[in-house]
């Protein structure tokens, strides 16, 4: 998944990721905003999920 795939699938989950990681910040998903690594480690920190399983999670959903 590159960038621009992010990007736009970020604008179909973005409110499902908020009910699912309610640990992450509505401050910390807009400076996440389209940016798979930053939101990445936001999650890997809060919920010690690894990018490797958040992608499969974007990928999948």
């Amino acid at each position: 998944m590159n960038s621009d795939q992010f990007a736009g699938k970020w604008k179909q989950i973005k409110g499902d990721f908020k009910k699912k990681y309610g640990k992450i910040t509505d401050d910390e998903y807009t400076e996440a905003e389209g940016n798979f690594e930053k939101l990445a480690g936001k999650i890997q920190e809060r919920y010690g999920k690894s990018k490797e399983q958040l992608k499969d999670e974007i990928d999948n959903w």
